[in-house]
């Protein structure tokens, strides 16, 4: 199959916006990366998403948010006329892989008829469905990373979202999806529980330049506390919630502001820590992306891991996209009937694609006509 120009977008835990970017690829290889763009939610906006997490389908706040959700997502995807096809990962608000449910919000087939182009989304339900944690789903597109990069021995990809997640990826072997290519878990907290300090004492969106847990000092006895948490000890793969450790988080969280910060840090980097132990080998270089590698106290403290750290952008990627680009790269996986998720990255029973295409007017009639969807595209042609 020829190469397409597949255009992903994510829009993370941390809730601060879209991020859209194109991949020229066969859903195997990379070819070549195209251009990228970054759409910031409002104050406001970003209100009525945090209302509705935690939420299922049928939630109170999970309407108005979906409604942002594509709002937002369809002003920076019509910014790209040349993408073939889009990869559309949604809000996840909820994700309970214990019980086979996950919830990303956002409506791909509305997205289809307002863009016009094939719209490739809903990638988590299908892993959930058949026993999978439904994330992470970014690993695929980690391998053929390591593959671009020419890297001949194991690397590790962390993704520090709000969530932190670990991808280890052996660059030599034949295909992803044969055993020992790739290893893949959610690790722990990461930017989320920081954020959401940050907002709460200060209006802010992030600890800017990590001025709060550089001034802070570290809870250790609270850091023990939560890593003595049973998911640490489960072997991989395995994945959480943005919220997965309220009850302890709520002790750290009633620490000064600053100290907060500082040993939600320590968590981070002492559950990658432990993370490390549960790959086959320890990765030669551990390559950190998302945002939490512009956090200079978070990248200070991985130095202290039993490996070469470093961001992504050392290794020509861009850690602001990694993601979007995934999605692409994966909405061509489902295009072409490859497989997304793998046994040892979500611990689904066997190799599946997962993902619902939605092609533009092929729609019921009332999708195109309702109201929502004139407010969608009204809004996106006032970008």
């Amino acid at each position: 199959m020829e190469p397409l120009h597949a255009l992903g977008a994510m829009s993370g835990t941390s809730l601060d916006g879209v991020d859209a970017a194109l991949v020229v690829t066969d859903g195997e290889r990379i070819h070549d990366f195209g251009r990228s763009a970054y759409l910031a939610y409002t104050v406001q906006q970003r209100a009525v998403l945090r209302a509705a997490l935690g939420q299922w389908q049928n939630g109170p706040d999970v309407a108005e948010a979906a409604e942002v959700v594509e709002t937002v997502h369809a002003r920076v995807l019509s910014r790209f006329p040349e993408a073939g096809l889009i990869g559309f990962h949604g809000q996840t608000f909820a994700h309970d892989p214990e019980n086979r449910r996950t919830h990303q919000a956002g409506d791909g087939a509305m997205l289809a008829e307002v863009l016009g182009k094939p719209v490739i989304w809903d990638f988590r339900t299908m892993d959930v469905t058949l026993g999978g944690e439904g994330a992470p789903l970014a690993p695929a597109y980690h391998f053929a990373c390591a593959q671009w990069m020419g890297a001949t021995e194991p690397v590790g990809f962390l993704n520090l979202g709000g969530v932190g997640n670990l991808t280890w990826v052996n660059p030599v072997a034949p295909d992803m999806s044969d055993k020992g290519a790739l290893l893949a878990f959610d690790t722990g907290p990461a930017n989320a529980p920081i954020d959401d300090l940050a907002q709460r004492h200060f209006g802010h969106a992030f600890d800017k330049d990590g001025a709060l847990a550089d001034a802070g000092r570290v809870a250790t006895g609270l850091v023990d506390d939560l890593l003595a948490h049973s998911y640490f000890l489960r072997k991989p793969p395995k994945s959480l919630d943005r919220d997965s450790f309220r009850q302890v988080g709520a002790k750290i969280d009633a620490l000064p502001p600053e100290d907060a910060a500082a040993t939600w840090v320590a968590v981070l980097v002492e559950s990658v820590r432990l993370g490390l132990r549960h790959c086959p080998t320890c990765p030669k270089k551990l390559l950190v992306t998302g945002g939490g590698r512009k956090n200079p106290v978070i990248m200070r403290a991985l130095q202290d891991l039993p490996t070469d750290v470093a961001p992504v952008e050392a290794f020509g990627l861009d850690g602001d996209m990694l993601e979007a680009q995934a999605f692409g790269f994966l909405a061509v996986r489902v295009w072409r009937g490859l497989p997304t998720s793998f046994p040892d990255t979500t611990g689904v029973r066997a190799s599946i694609g997962g993902g619902q295409v939605s092609h533009p007017s092929a729609g019921p009639d009332v999708l195109r006509g309702s109201a929502r969807h004139r407010r969608v595209v009204g809004l996106t042609n006032s970008r």
